[in-house]
């Protein structure tokens, strides 16, 4: 994959467009709704800390992040922390956060549950860092090896997916394993006591149970054939207020992304290298690759939207949402968003 590839093509109809916005109900009035950039008052964008990694890790240490905004009279309140999308979904619906990342698969879950954010960016699935782990001596040799065994998920997001998608690829019903459901910053010590069998789950966790050596994927993103894109979501209240500064912060992630892919190292570690957050030995090398192999923050374009949208005939079908989300209508043009 090249470092950045062109633009997606957009589809209009298929995406809310400024104009489309102005026609939603507004969502209440807060603090990073204040001020815009005609008045001179700075727009508060809150935004989950990101922790020591990462182009928004990077671009808080060095101040890039909000020049950029700057330059559209905003600035960033860090919030919290980057954490599950889950909750991130219920901030934003709350008025308590304005950005966000997660994956297509939690991003379905959280639309069924009447959402007041929308996806304006996406970054193309890990066919590398994501699939399902293994302890090295397990007998767990393929995805048909699962059966009858436990596997740790997190319940309608990534690691239930990747489960279920990688049993309907080989024919395995998927009642013949059985779903263990965890939060993801609880599993390892599960894992590694060996109350599960496997783990399906993303690279954030995967990194540091295969740099230990002591684990491996049994079936990765690629082999699972995984649509799980990485998108970026924003409140649809600041996004109707602010579409130049959800733009503006479009344009930073995928200029740092592309430079994050050709040089994932410099993204590692960025405030600390040592304790327990910081990424060494093994571990790093293996966070560097999946850097390298990773993509880029593009905006969503008709071929993305076709797999956003077969994710979501997928999850009715596993009886992981009641009905098909309708993922098209959460989605934002950031191309004709000013």
């Amino acid at each position: 994959m090249n470092a950045t590839r062109p633009l997606r093509k957009l589809v209009a109809p298929a995406l809310l467009t400024a104009t489309a916005l102005l026609a939603l109900t507004a969502c209440g009035t807060s603090e990073a709704d204040s001020g815009n950039g005609g008045s001179g008052a700075t727009i508060a964008v809150r935004i989950p800390d990101p922790g020591n990694s990462g182009v928004l890790a990077l671009g808080k240490k060095d101040g890039s992040l909000d020049k950029a905004l700057a330059e559209v009279g905003a600035k960033v309140r860090w919030t919290g922390s980057a954490g599950p999308f889950a909750p991130a979904a219920q901030a934003m619906n709350a008025d308590q956060l304005d950005i966000a990342t997660g994956s297509i698969t939690s991003g379905i879950t959280s639309i069924a549950q009447r959402p007041g954010f929308k996806f304006f960016a996406a970054v193309d699935p890990d066919a590398a860092g994501e699939g399902i782990l293994v302890r090295n001596g397990s007998g767990i040799e393929n995805v048909a090896g699962l059966v009858g065994k436990k596997v740790a998920v997190n319940q309608g997001g990534t690691g239930e997916y990747l489960l279920l998608k990688a049993l309907a690829k080989e024919g395995i019903p998927a009642d013949k394993v059985q779903r263990v459901y965890l939060r993801p910053d609880q599993t390892a010590a599960v894992f590694n006591a060996g109350k599960v069998d496997a783990w399906a789950v993303w690279a954030t966790y995967a990194v540091a149970e295969i740099g230990s050596g002591k684990a491996h994927f049994v079936a990765d993103g690629a082999a699972i054939g995984s649509d799980n894109y990485s998108l970026d979501a924003v409140r649809t209240g600041f996004a109707e207020q602010h579409p130049e500064v959800v733009e503006a912060l479009y344009h930073y992630l995928h200029d740092a992304s592309a430079r994050e892919k050709q040089n994932p190292a410099a993204y590692l570690n960025v405030f600390t290298d040592v304790g327990p957050t910081a990424v060494t030995g093994r571990a790093k090398e293996i966070q560097t690759h999946f850097s390298a192999k990773g993509g880029t923050v593009d905006p969503i374009g008709p071929q993305d939207i076709e797999r956003f949208e077969a994710v979501a005939r997928f999850y009715a079908e596993q009886k992981v949402t009641k009905t098909e989300v309708d993922v098209a209508d959460h989605l934002l043009d950031i191309e004709k968003l000013t």
